[in-house]
Protein backbone atom coordinates (compact mmCIF):
# COMPACT_ATOMS: atom_id res chain seq x y z
CA UNK A 1 0.00 0.00 0.00
CA UNK A 2 1.06 3.50 -1.34
CA UNK A 3 0.10 5.84 0.75
CA UNK A 4 0.45 10.52 0.43
CA UNK A 5 -0.13 12.31 3.12
CA UNK A 6 -0.36 15.98 1.90
CA UNK A 7 -1.92 18.31 4.66
CA UNK A 8 -1.77 21.63 5.67
CA UNK A 9 -0.80 22.95 9.00
CA UNK A 10 -3.30 22.52 12.08
CA UNK A 11 -3.40 26.43 13.64
CA UNK A 12 -2.61 26.56 16.66
CA UNK A 13 -1.25 23.02 17.16
CA UNK A 14 0.86 21.56 14.23
CA UNK A 15 2.85 22.87 11.41
CA UNK A 16 2.20 21.19 7.96
CA UNK A 17 5.32 18.90 8.10
CA UNK A 18 4.35 17.52 11.74
CA UNK A 19 0.56 16.70 11.06
CA UNK A 20 1.85 14.69 7.81
CA UNK A 21 4.42 13.04 9.99
CA UNK A 22 1.93 12.23 12.62
CA UNK A 23 -0.57 10.45 9.83
CA UNK A 24 2.66 8.82 8.80
CA UNK A 25 3.85 7.21 12.43
CA UNK A 26 0.05 6.25 13.00
CA UNK A 27 -0.22 4.39 9.36
CA UNK A 28 3.11 2.65 10.21
CA UNK A 29 2.12 1.63 13.60
CA UNK A 30 -1.12 0.37 12.61
CA UNK A 31 0.52 -0.98 8.94
CA UNK A 32 4.23 -1.80 9.05
CA UNK A 33 4.71 -2.36 5.67
CA UNK A 34 3.00 0.86 4.31
CA UNK A 35 5.22 3.21 1.80
CA UNK A 36 4.28 6.43 3.02
CA UNK A 37 4.80 9.93 0.78
CA UNK A 38 5.04 13.12 3.03
CA UNK A 39 4.16 16.23 1.06
CA UNK A 40 3.46 18.74 3.37
CA UNK A 41 1.05 21.64 1.47
CA UNK A 42 0.05 25.51 1.82
CA UNK A 43 -1.87 27.79 0.00
CA UNK A 44 -0.39 31.36 0.57
CA UNK A 45 -0.96 32.09 4.16
CA UNK A 46 1.40 31.24 7.16
CA UNK A 47 3.42 28.05 6.93
CA UNK A 48 3.93 28.58 3.25
CA UNK A 49 7.20 29.22 3.06
CA UNK A 50 8.14 26.19 5.26
CA UNK A 51 6.50 23.46 3.12
CA UNK A 52 8.46 25.03 0.05
CA UNK A 53 11.53 24.47 2.06
CA UNK A 54 10.16 20.92 3.21
CA UNK A 55 10.90 20.18 -0.41
CA UNK A 56 12.99 21.85 -2.03
CA UNK A 57 15.25 23.31 0.99
CA UNK A 58 17.24 26.33 0.28
CA UNK A 59 18.78 29.28 2.89
CA UNK A 60 16.95 31.06 5.35
CA UNK A 61 17.31 34.42 5.27
CA UNK A 62 17.06 36.98 8.53
CA UNK A 63 15.80 40.16 8.02
CA UNK A 64 15.90 42.97 10.11
CA UNK A 65 12.03 44.98 9.61
CA UNK A 66 8.60 46.67 11.24
CA UNK A 67 5.56 44.77 12.38
CA UNK A 68 2.54 46.33 11.11
CA UNK A 69 2.19 49.33 13.76
CA UNK A 70 6.06 50.39 13.07
CA UNK A 71 7.93 48.32 15.84
CA UNK A 72 11.34 46.72 14.72
CA UNK A 73 11.21 42.94 14.09
CA UNK A 74 13.12 40.06 12.38
CA UNK A 75 11.10 38.22 9.71
CA UNK A 76 12.78 35.49 8.03
CA UNK A 77 12.04 34.01 4.02
CA UNK A 78 13.48 31.80 1.82
CA UNK A 79 16.01 32.28 -0.92
CA UNK A 80 16.11 28.63 -3.43
CA UNK A 81 18.33 29.46 -5.98
CA UNK A 82 17.81 32.53 -7.66
CA UNK A 83 14.49 33.07 -5.95
CA UNK A 84 13.05 33.87 -2.66
CA UNK A 85 9.80 32.91 -1.20
CA UNK A 86 8.36 34.80 1.12
CA UNK A 87 5.41 35.52 3.62
CA UNK A 88 4.21 39.10 4.30
CA UNK A 89 2.77 37.46 7.74
CA UNK A 90 6.09 37.37 8.63
CA UNK A 91 6.40 41.13 8.80
CA UNK A 92 3.09 42.14 9.12
CA UNK A 93 0.93 39.31 10.47
CA UNK A 94 -2.05 39.94 12.44
CA UNK A 95 -0.58 37.44 15.34
CA UNK A 96 2.81 39.49 16.22
CA UNK A 97 0.50 42.04 17.24
CA UNK A 98 -0.94 42.37 21.00
CA UNK A 99 -5.29 42.50 20.19
CA UNK A 100 -4.82 45.52 22.47
CA UNK A 101 -2.76 47.47 20.30
CA UNK A 102 -4.23 46.83 16.96
CA UNK A 103 -4.87 49.63 15.05
CA UNK A 104 -6.10 48.61 11.52
CA UNK A 105 -6.32 52.58 10.38
CA UNK A 106 -2.78 52.98 11.62
CA UNK A 107 -0.71 49.67 10.45
CA UNK A 108 1.08 49.58 7.21
CA UNK A 109 2.90 47.02 5.22
CA UNK A 110 5.93 48.69 5.26
CA UNK A 111 7.79 45.52 6.51
CA UNK A 112 6.77 43.57 3.65
CA UNK A 113 8.52 46.14 1.32
CA UNK A 114 11.50 45.93 3.41
CA UNK A 115 11.83 42.49 2.86
CA UNK A 116 11.31 42.58 -0.63
CA UNK A 117 13.74 45.01 -0.96
CA UNK A 118 16.48 42.86 1.19
CA UNK A 119 15.73 40.32 -1.24
CA UNK A 120 16.68 42.10 -4.19
CA UNK A 121 20.01 44.15 -2.82
CA UNK A 122 21.63 41.15 -1.16
CA UNK A 123 20.43 38.25 -2.90
CA UNK A 124 19.62 39.64 -6.64
CA UNK A 125 16.82 37.59 -6.80
CA UNK A 126 15.27 36.98 -10.02
CA UNK A 127 11.71 36.32 -8.75
CA UNK A 128 9.78 36.79 -5.52
CA UNK A 129 7.15 34.13 -4.75
CA UNK A 130 5.35 36.00 -1.81
CA UNK A 131 2.25 34.32 0.44
CA UNK A 132 -0.13 37.05 1.28
CA UNK A 133 -2.09 35.32 3.90
CA UNK A 134 -2.40 36.25 7.99
CA UNK A 135 -2.04 40.57 7.17
CA UNK A 136 -2.73 42.96 10.34
CA UNK A 137 -2.79 45.28 7.66
CA UNK A 138 -5.81 47.35 5.49
CA UNK A 139 -3.08 49.90 3.69
CA UNK A 140 -3.89 48.52 -0.26
CA UNK A 141 0.30 48.08 -0.35
CA UNK A 142 1.11 51.65 0.55
CA UNK A 143 3.64 50.84 2.54
CA UNK A 144 5.12 48.11 0.56
CA UNK A 145 5.25 50.94 -2.51
CA UNK A 146 6.72 53.66 -0.32
CA UNK A 147 9.35 51.15 0.63
CA UNK A 148 9.70 50.60 -2.39
CA UNK A 149 10.40 54.48 -3.57
CA UNK A 150 6.93 55.81 -3.97
CA UNK A 151 5.39 58.70 -2.40
CA UNK A 152 1.96 59.89 -1.58
CA UNK A 153 1.30 63.95 -1.28
CA UNK A 154 -1.20 66.05 0.38
CA UNK A 155 -2.54 68.87 -1.09
CA UNK A 156 0.12 71.23 0.29
CA UNK A 157 2.20 69.05 -1.54
CA UNK A 158 3.87 67.21 1.86
CA UNK A 159 4.20 63.63 1.64
CA UNK A 160 2.39 61.35 3.46
CA UNK A 161 3.21 58.31 6.21
CA UNK A 162 1.47 55.17 3.93
CA UNK A 163 -1.23 54.13 6.80
CA UNK A 164 -4.88 54.93 6.08
CA UNK A 165 -5.22 57.79 8.76
CA UNK A 166 -3.12 59.60 6.76
CA UNK A 167 -3.89 58.58 2.80
CA UNK A 168 -7.59 59.68 3.29
CA UNK A 169 -5.71 63.13 2.75
CA UNK A 170 -3.74 61.70 -0.13
CA UNK A 171 -4.11 63.58 -3.37
CA UNK A 172 -1.33 62.70 -5.57
CA UNK A 173 0.79 59.42 -5.84
CA UNK A 174 4.76 59.39 -7.41
CA UNK A 175 5.85 55.68 -8.27
CA UNK A 176 8.43 56.92 -10.47
CA UNK A 177 11.09 56.64 -7.74
CA UNK A 178 9.97 52.74 -7.64
CA UNK A 179 12.95 50.13 -7.45
CA UNK A 180 13.57 47.86 -10.47
CA UNK A 181 11.42 44.51 -9.25
CA UNK A 182 11.91 40.98 -10.25
CA UNK A 183 9.07 38.95 -11.29
CA UNK A 184 6.62 38.64 -8.46
CA UNK A 185 4.36 35.64 -8.02
CA UNK A 186 1.40 36.31 -5.30
CA UNK A 187 0.43 33.32 -3.77
CA UNK A 188 -2.88 33.87 -2.66
CA UNK A 189 -6.50 31.53 -2.47
CA UNK A 190 -8.42 34.74 -1.43
CA UNK A 191 -10.24 35.99 -4.71
CA UNK A 192 -12.19 39.04 -3.64
CA UNK A 193 -11.45 42.95 -5.27
CA UNK A 194 -10.35 45.37 -3.42
CA UNK A 195 -13.67 47.72 -2.77
CA UNK A 196 -17.60 46.67 -2.30
CA UNK A 197 -19.63 44.30 -0.35
CA UNK A 198 -16.84 41.41 -1.15
CA UNK A 199 -13.88 43.57 -0.78
CA UNK A 200 -11.07 44.03 1.75
CA UNK A 201 -12.76 45.96 4.25
CA UNK A 202 -16.37 44.49 4.34
CA UNK A 203 -14.93 40.76 4.71
CA UNK A 204 -11.35 41.09 6.44
CA UNK A 205 -11.57 44.08 8.26
CA UNK A 206 -13.79 42.43 11.08
CA UNK A 207 -10.96 40.40 12.14
CA UNK A 208 -8.45 43.10 11.98
CA UNK A 209 -10.47 45.19 14.16
CA UNK A 210 -12.31 47.53 11.50
CA UNK A 211 -15.14 49.32 13.59
CA UNK A 212 -15.80 52.29 11.09
CA UNK A 213 -16.45 50.79 7.71
CA UNK A 214 -17.57 53.56 6.24
CA UNK A 215 -14.17 55.44 6.71
CA UNK A 216 -11.67 52.62 5.84
CA UNK A 217 -13.70 52.00 2.42
CA UNK A 218 -13.36 55.54 1.59
CA UNK A 219 -9.81 55.09 2.10
CA UNK A 220 -8.87 52.16 0.14
CA UNK A 221 -11.23 54.31 -2.81
CA UNK A 222 -8.68 57.46 -2.65
CA UNK A 223 -5.62 55.03 -2.35
CA UNK A 224 -6.76 53.70 -5.76
CA UNK A 225 -8.12 56.75 -7.11
CA UNK A 226 -4.71 58.86 -6.74
CA UNK A 227 -2.65 56.05 -7.56
CA UNK A 228 -5.21 55.35 -10.98
CA UNK A 229 -5.68 51.50 -9.99
CA UNK A 230 -9.66 51.27 -10.86
CA UNK A 231 -8.92 48.42 -13.29
CA UNK A 232 -6.28 46.72 -10.94
CA UNK A 233 -8.99 47.25 -8.12
CA UNK A 234 -11.60 44.81 -9.77
CA UNK A 235 -8.80 42.03 -10.29
CA UNK A 236 -9.48 38.67 -8.62
CA UNK A 237 -7.33 38.73 -5.24
CA UNK A 238 -7.05 42.99 -4.90
CA UNK A 239 -8.78 42.83 -1.46
CA UNK A 240 -6.28 39.99 -0.26
CA UNK A 241 -4.22 40.60 3.04
CA UNK A 242 -5.91 43.97 2.90
CA UNK A 243 -5.46 45.66 -0.51
CA UNK A 244 -1.83 43.72 -0.45
CA UNK A 245 -2.84 41.64 -3.39
CA UNK A 246 -4.01 45.17 -5.38
CA UNK A 247 -0.80 46.91 -4.30
CA UNK A 248 1.75 43.78 -5.69
CA UNK A 249 -0.28 44.11 -9.08
CA UNK A 250 -0.71 47.45 -9.78
CA UNK A 251 3.21 48.68 -8.46
CA UNK A 252 5.10 45.87 -9.00
CA UNK A 253 2.97 44.48 -12.02
CA UNK A 254 3.12 40.87 -9.77
CA UNK A 255 1.49 37.82 -10.97
CA UNK A 256 -1.59 36.19 -8.87
CA UNK A 257 -1.39 32.73 -8.57
CA UNK A 258 -3.25 30.12 -6.49
CA UNK A 259 -0.90 29.41 -4.00
CA UNK A 260 -1.76 25.66 -3.40
CA UNK A 261 -1.79 25.30 -7.28
CA UNK A 262 1.69 26.88 -7.68
CA UNK A 263 3.23 24.39 -5.05
CA UNK A 264 1.21 21.62 -6.08
CA UNK A 265 3.65 22.15 -8.96
CA UNK A 266 6.47 22.60 -7.20
CA UNK A 267 5.67 19.50 -5.48
CA UNK A 268 5.57 17.48 -8.79
CA UNK A 269 1.91 16.74 -6.88
CA UNK A 270 -0.02 15.65 -9.77
CA UNK A 271 2.96 13.01 -10.39
CA UNK A 272 2.83 11.57 -6.41
CA UNK A 273 -0.82 11.45 -6.41
CA UNK A 274 -0.98 8.27 -9.90
CA UNK A 275 1.74 6.75 -7.75
CA UNK A 276 -0.14 6.58 -4.91
CA UNK A 277 -3.07 3.92 -3.99
CA UNK A 278 -4.48 6.44 -1.11
CA UNK A 279 -4.58 9.74 -0.24
CA UNK A 280 -4.82 11.44 3.16
CA UNK A 281 -5.28 15.00 3.22
CA UNK A 282 -6.26 17.65 5.91
CA UNK A 283 -6.09 20.93 8.11
CA UNK A 284 -6.83 22.45 11.55
CA UNK A 285 -10.75 23.78 9.66
CA UNK A 286 -12.47 22.12 6.72
CA UNK A 287 -15.46 24.82 6.18
CA UNK A 288 -17.40 26.48 3.59
CA UNK A 289 -14.11 28.63 2.94
CA UNK A 290 -11.65 25.38 1.95
CA UNK A 291 -13.84 24.79 -1.61
CA UNK A 292 -12.49 28.28 -2.45
CA UNK A 293 -9.02 27.33 -3.24
CA UNK A 294 -8.00 25.97 -0.02
CA UNK A 295 -4.89 23.30 -0.20
CA UNK A 296 -7.00 20.32 0.81
CA UNK A 297 -9.55 20.76 -1.94
CA UNK A 298 -7.05 21.22 -4.85
CA UNK A 299 -5.57 17.51 -3.65
CA UNK A 300 -9.11 16.23 -3.15
CA UNK A 301 -9.67 17.65 -6.44
CA UNK A 302 -6.34 16.19 -8.24
CA UNK A 303 -6.90 12.85 -6.45
CA UNK A 304 -10.75 12.67 -7.57
CA UNK A 305 -9.24 13.32 -11.44
CA UNK A 306 -6.84 10.47 -10.98
CA UNK A 307 -9.61 8.18 -9.61
CA UNK A 308 -8.10 7.87 -6.37
CA UNK A 309 -9.97 7.86 -2.80
CA UNK A 310 -8.84 10.82 -0.82
CA UNK A 311 -9.11 10.77 3.05
CA UNK A 312 -9.90 13.72 5.17
CA UNK A 313 -8.10 14.18 8.63
CA UNK A 314 -9.37 17.44 9.94
CA UNK A 315 -9.24 19.20 13.66
CA UNK A 316 -13.00 20.25 12.50
CA UNK A 317 -15.17 19.38 9.48
CA UNK A 318 -18.46 21.38 9.29
CA UNK A 319 -21.38 20.09 7.57
CA UNK A 320 -21.19 20.18 3.45
CA UNK A 321 -17.17 20.23 3.34
CA UNK A 322 -17.03 16.65 4.43
CA UNK A 323 -18.16 15.92 0.29
CA UNK A 324 -15.43 16.61 -1.04
CA UNK A 325 -13.69 13.37 0.28
CA UNK A 326 -14.37 9.71 0.31
CA UNK A 327 -13.85 9.25 4.36
CA UNK A 328 -13.42 11.69 6.89
CA UNK A 329 -12.40 12.33 10.70
CA UNK A 330 -13.09 15.59 12.36
CA UNK A 331 -10.59 15.40 15.77
CA UNK A 332 -13.42 17.53 17.69
CA UNK A 333 -15.84 14.86 17.28
CA UNK A 334 -14.26 12.58 19.64
CA UNK A 335 -15.30 14.41 22.58
CA UNK A 336 -12.39 16.32 24.40
CA UNK A 337 -12.33 20.28 25.46
CA UNK A 338 -11.05 22.16 22.43
CA UNK A 339 -7.96 22.66 24.27
CA UNK A 340 -7.06 19.00 24.74
CA UNK A 341 -7.44 18.83 21.20
CA UNK A 342 -4.59 21.54 20.25
CA UNK A 343 -2.26 20.55 22.78
CA UNK A 344 -2.86 16.46 21.77
CA UNK A 345 -2.83 16.81 17.86
CA UNK A 346 -0.24 14.61 16.97
CA UNK A 347 -1.11 12.02 18.78
CA UNK A 348 -5.10 12.10 18.04
CA UNK A 349 -3.98 12.67 13.94
CA UNK A 350 -2.09 9.43 14.71
CA UNK A 351 -4.77 7.27 16.39
CA UNK A 352 -6.92 8.02 13.28
CA UNK A 353 -4.45 7.62 10.91
CA UNK A 354 -4.25 3.89 13.18
CA UNK A 355 -8.01 3.24 12.48
CA UNK A 356 -7.90 4.59 8.87
CA UNK A 357 -5.09 1.59 8.30
CA UNK A 358 -7.42 -0.62 10.64
CA UNK A 359 -9.80 -0.53 7.67
CA UNK A 360 -7.73 -1.61 4.63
Amino acid sequence: MRVLVACDKFKGSLSAAEACEAIANGLWEAAPGTEVDQAPIADGGEGFTQSVHDVLGGEWVTCNTLDAIGRPCESRYLVVGDMAVMEMAEANGLEMIEKEQRDVFCSNTAGTGIMMRHAVENYSVKRIVMGIGGSATNDAGAGMAVELGATFYDSAGNPLMPVPAELARAVKFDGSGIMKMPDILVASDVRNPLLGSSGATAIYGPQKGVEDFSAMESILKNIMLVCDGETTAEREGAGAAGGLGFGLMHFCEAELVNGFEWLAQELNMEERIAKADLIITGEGSLDAQTAEGKGPAGIARMAKEAGKPVVAMAGRIEDGAEKMFDRHYALANIGLPLEQCIAQGAVLLRNVAKEEAAKW
